[in-house]
């Protein structure tokens, strides 16, 4: 069809003739004239060829519903709309359907088109003829039934038998297609069921007709509004609406879509702020302002429409008219009507999304139309049409009187897509039929018109039925519902024009192409549609009133965690993990401590290199000068014992640094109060000598020797002794630290670990100890008399041993009041300035004399303490 009108102005385009005169003073000119209008010849029979119809529209019926044929289909279609007021019924007949219904006029045709097309291929009914009888139904239950009595009577007669067993029983057709509406179906489905006669509708999508027990013989070639549903819940979810309210039609359509989607909706967390329902059968107008009231009260910004065209046109009038904007999600008895897209301001009430039958298009149908009105046009009738003819024999009197201006009812876009479902149906049954007589490409087993053909036996070829209509793979499940689904489409309006774009199907699953959707929003982002706004991470909802969509957002403590989004409570952290605030899962708490790295660790290893330093400065200073006075006064080689063991506390503070481990926190506390033991036993010792000689001057001279050879190492082996035992106490006691982290009740994700110190008594008993042999150092000698012009050995010792008792005093109640990790510096801090604070006060004294003042480096500066000769106290004057 397309290649002719391309070829036509190819043509002419190139045919325009040259100016007058030209032709006769160029000789070339004729012969370039005689080709062209060859040329033009030619494209004209081509251009013939590419626009003739197909050799069958010659034999067409002018007959609109009836056809004869060795097999007869029925058809039901809306072609007439109600014209009386069923309220004031009172007989039987008093139903008039007197305004033709141009969309159920036009599948009549597309079902009249589908089976002229069938009987004009040779191949698939060889040599049998299908005919087809089709009734109005206009809509109303009580017209239609009397088209199916029709339909049942039997074959050739206008009787319907009353017997025992239909199973031999043929009425006039072997098939029904329609109806359109889900109204419709229960009225007629059962009792066409009985007869277990093929009824295959092409708009009927209420799920309840998918039970085979209730209606066994109910088939279609639209969806069911299950699989509508799950598209517009999967629709939703896709821009994330949770909080959207329903409105149906009062009728089979409306109330099940209503149900349907409520219920699967529920169970995809989605809420239903409110429903409502169309009144179909009165006046519609109070009721829907009140459903527009309530919809604005409910504050939801999406709202599905299930409904039939006529009350979804009385719905959109009052919308219009309040100016409300919103969502409308279109189910698909209204989404391509032209009534309500054309409605005047329609294109006020925002974003229309509209799912639609998958369908394919026609190209044989309009032309097909077209030729058929044409034939009318040709065809002489009466210039009135007899009305008192019955709709059984006619059932559109005034249809005769078409012409060419009415084929645009075909082109109608619903129209064009509803047409391929009716001519689906039409094919199934073709198909069916060639699988039952029996057919191959030029001939069928069975003869219908000699051969018994039931309706019963077509229903079970149906069943199996596969067709491939325009590239779709057409069958049928279980429930007699089709294995295709929808086109997504928006309604994009201009001016006075609605044009319905496909932005994506559903067959499912729903894919959407967002980039082609245009909202209605100001900034053209997707509206919102939710009671309250989404829950961060980690925090549970807490339901307010009767919908779970509305809550508040509580967030989940330390120690719980949100396992699952959908969860309605925190959830306790398992034994030995731990959370933080907000948290979607536990973890195993990880544990730090004073790396080599850290700025703290370097400050307290540059503190031990000072005091190092200075023990070196000092030893050396000592060993240049040993055997001098001062280093004799100064304890000898005790004082070289004294810095050792002063150089060891030192350098056991590493142990505080690096990842502990269970050797390292074995050693760590027994040597950082061991090796101060030491230098306080050699202090103490010194102290003793100088009790000695201020306290007994007599007998000091006798027993110093004996208190400085083996009386100080006793001393120092005692001090050392007791300590050793309560540090290995200590040792003994103390869990592991791998025993002491299990132990650990976790309430933390990050925290700072360090080596147990338990049991405090007894890391209390060694700290306590070092104190007290310093403070009975300090007691010994801070009222001993200063020898006058010698040296004042007993001021060392009382300053020294004073500043580490008040130090190591001090540190108690700090240390309490520290976290692990400050404890840990405090303690090798308080440490490293104890021991620097030793070495200060107690030798840099003697050194600075040593290095200043050399000359008093003699027997006389310091012969109270070298000879035991008791300082004499100064005369008064």
């Amino acid at each position: 069809m397309h290649p002719q009108p391309m070829c036509t102005a190819c043509c002419l385009a190139d045919t325009v003739l040259p100016p007058s005169g030209f032709l006769w003073r160029n000789v070339r000119g004729t012969g370039w004239m005689a080709k062209e209008w060859t040329l033009l010849v030619l494209c004209g029979i081509l251009g013939s060829g590419f626009s003739r119809n197909p050799s069958w529209f010659k034999n067409i019926s002018t007959s609109f519903f009836k056809l004869p044929g060795d097999v007869l289909i029925g058809g039901l279609f809306p072609i007439n709309k109600l014209t009386s007021d069923l309220s004031k019924r009172v007989k039987p007949d008093d139903i008039e359907c007197n305004s033709i219904n141009t969309y159920g006029l036009s599948l009549a045709l597309a079902m009249k088109f589908s089976l002229d097309e069938i009987n004009s291929k040779p191949d698939l009914l060889p040599g049998i003829t299908l005919g087809f009888e089709s009734y109005d139904t206009c809509l109303q239950p009580a017209v239609i039934m009397r088209p199916v009595l029709q339909l049942l009577t039997k074959e050739s007669t206008e009787e319907l038998d009353i017997t025992c067993n239909y199973t031999d029983y043929k009425p006039r057709v072997i098939a029904i297609i329609g109806p359109n509406s889900s109204d419709l179906v229960p009225v007629i489905g059962k009792l066409i069921g009985f007869f277990l006669m093929p009824l295959i509708s092409y708009g009927a999508t209420s799920d309840m007709f998918s039970d085979k027990e209730t209606f066994p013989s109910f088939m279609r070639t639209v969806p069911s509004d299950r699989w509508q549903v799950a598209a517009m819940v999967q629709l939703l979810k896709e821009f994330g609406w949770n909080w959207v309210s329903v409105v149906g039609s009062d009728d089979e359509y409306g109330q099940k879509g209503q149900q349907q989607f409520s219920s699967m909706a529920n169970e995809e967390s989605i809420c239903v702020a409110y429903q409502g329902l169309i009144p179909v059968y009165s006046d519609p107008e109070q009721a829907v302002k009140e459903i527009l009231n309530r919809i604005v009260d409910a504050k939801v910004g999406v709202v599905v429409v299930f409904s039939l065209p006529k009350p979804a046109t009385d719905f959109f009038i009052e919308v219009i008219k309040r100016n409300m904007t919103a969502v409308w999600v279109a189910s698909t008895a209204w989404a391509l009507n032209d009534v309500v897209s054309t409605l005047p301001g329609i294109n006020s009430i925002g974003t229309v999304l509209a799912f639609a039958d998958i369908t394919r298009p026609l190209d044989l149908f309009t032309p097909y139309v077209r030729e058929l009105f044409t034939k009318m046009e040709e065809t002489p009738f009466p210039q009135q049409p007899d009305t008192e003819i019955s709709p059984l024999d006619n059932p559109c009197p005034r249809c005769s009187y078409v012409n060419q201006a009415n084929v645009s009812m075909v082109e109608i876009k619903l129209v064009q897509r509803s047409a391929f479902s009716v001519y689906t149906a039409v094919y199934c049954v073709a198909h069916a039929l060639h699988d039952l007589l029996g057919c191959n490409a030029t001939y069928c087993a069975l003869n219908p018109r000699t051969d018994n053909v039931y309706p019963w036996q077509l229903l079970r070829r149906l069943q199996k039925v596969s067709v491939d209509l325009k590239g779709i793979a057409f069958t049928f499940d279980n429930e007699g519902n089709p294995n295709f689904g929808y086109d997504v489409m928006q309604w994009n309006f201009n001016d006075t024009t609605v044009h319905f774009n496909i932005i994506g199907y559903f067959n499912q699953n729903l894919t959407i192409n967002n980039s082609n959707i245009k909202w209605h929003t100001v900034n053209g982002k997707v509206p919102m549609s939710t009671c309250s706004s989404d829950c961060g991470i980690g925090q549970v909802r807490r339901v307010k009133g009767f919908h779970s969509c509305c809550f508040d957002c509580i967030d989940c403590k330390e120690g719980t965690f949100l396992n699952n989004s959908d969860d309605i409570q925190c959830k306790p952290c398992p034994a030995g993990q731990w959370s933080t605030l907000r948290s979607t899962s536990c973890v195993y708490p990880i544990y730090t401590y004073l790396d080599w790295g850290n700025y703290e660790s370097i400050g307290l290893i540059l503190g031990g290199i000072l005091v190092l330093a200075s023990h070196v400065w000092v030893g050396a200073l000592f060993f240049k000068h040993k055997g001098t006075p001062l280093v004799k006064t100064a304890g000898g080689p005790l004082s070289g014992l004294m810095l050792l063991s002063l150089a060891g506390a030192c350098i056991s503070l590493v142990l505080f640094l690096g990842q502990p481990g269970d050797i390292m926190c074995r050693l760590q506390e027994p040597l950082n109060a061991f090796f101060p033991t030491v230098a306080l036993s050699v202090i103490l010792t010194i102290s003793l000598q100088i009790v000695c000689i201020t306290e007994f001057p007599e007998k000091s001279s006798d027993h110093l020797e004996n208190i400085r050879g083996r009386g100080s190492l006793f001393v120092i082996l005692g001090c050392c002794g007791v300590q050793a035992g309560l540090c290995g106490w200590f040792a003994q006691e103390a869990p592991f630290l791998t025993q002491y982290v299990a132990s650990l009740e976790v309430t933390y994700v990050k925290t700072f670990l360090r080596c147990p110190v338990e049991p405090m008594l007894n890391f209390g008993l060694m700290l306590g100890f070092n104190v007290v042999l310093a403070l009975v150092s300090f007691m010994a000698t801070f009222m001993a008399l200063k020898p006058p012009g010698q040296y004042n050995l007993a001021r060392d010792i009382t300053i020294s041993t004073l500043s580490y008792c008040v130090m190591w005093v001090m540190f108690i109640p700090i240390y309490t009041s520290l976290n692990d990790k400050e404890k840990s510096i405090a303690q090798v801090a308080v440490s490293l300035l104890s021991n620097l604070g030793l070495v200060v006060t107690y030798f840099y004294p003697k050194c600075q004399l040593l290095v200043k003042h050399p000359e008093l480096n003699t027997d006389d500066h310091f012969r109270t303490f070298l000879e035991g000769v008791p300082p004499t106290p100064p005369e008064e004057s």
